[in-house]
């Protein structure tokens, strides 16, 4: 790679690191020894936390995410659209055969009774539904899928962005979820909002609304291996 486009520039850097800081708390909060007293699923917290500040940090940084790419009313109700249908496909596609292993970092939110951690829930909701999507689609998407296009990755258009570059870029994202069926789905459908519109915004709504709503189905059914 030429001197002209470094892996980790301050851009790349941005949009890196608070999906590493993620991904290394979801790591620690699976393999966590339970000999030690004490209890990961808050570590879902401090992870919210720090990632969501990472982020703030960065947010210079984040050029696609400027008041003047907002997208309009009309482009705001189709990304609200497109994350309705793909939670709604989402928890369909979980046959075993549809499923990469188990999750190493599971979240079930009930004390020792089977009553529900209402603070627990509530962090969870709150990071699953606002600070995951913005992170993801910063890593996935802005980063990932443009850097596959070129690694000078700022300047592509993301309504420029090739076949290959979605494939492989949601392959990628298919390989952290155990779903791997819908985070096809998925993937492909943050994608292509964000390649037809060129507006990050788009793609981290429909992910936004797909996770809230996710979150919302699981408490209200108990489904929490969807978590």
């Amino acid at each position: 790679m030429s001197s002209s486009a470094p892996l980790f520039s301050p851009a790349a850097q941005a949009r890196c690191i608070p999906f590493i800081v993620f991904m290394a708390f979801l790591a620690l909060r699976g393999y966590l020894p339970a000999d030690l007293g004490l209890d990961a699923r808050w570590i879902y917290g401090v992870q919210t936390v720090v990632v969501a500040g990472l982020m703030a940090w960065y947010w210079r940084g984040y050029g696609e995410l400027v008041r003047q790419n907002l997208p309009d009313a009309s482009e705001a109700a189709w990304a609200v659209i497109v994350g309705i249908i793909v939670f709604v496909i989402w928890i369909q596609l979980d046959a075993p055969w549809m499923q990469l292993g188990s999750a190493t970092a599971s979240f079930v939110p009930l004390d020792a009774q089977g009553q529900p951690i209402w603070p627990l829930i509530a962090l969870r909701l709150i990071g699953a539904a606002l600070v995951v999507p913005l992170m993801e689609e910063l890593f996935w998407r802005s980063f990932l899928m443009r850097w596959i296009e070129n690694p000078v990755f700022e300047r592509v258009d993301p309504q420029q962005v090739g076949a290959r570059a979605i494939v492989l870029s949601t392959f990628v994202f298919t390989l952290a979820h155990t779903l791997w069926l819908a985070a096809i789905v998925a993937g492909l459908a943050y994608a292509w909002l964000y390649r037809k519109t060129g507006k990050l915004w788009m793609a981290v709504i429909a992910h936004a609304v797909t996770n809230g709503m996710l979150g919302v189905w699981v408490i209200a059914t108990g489904r929490w291996e969807f978590w």
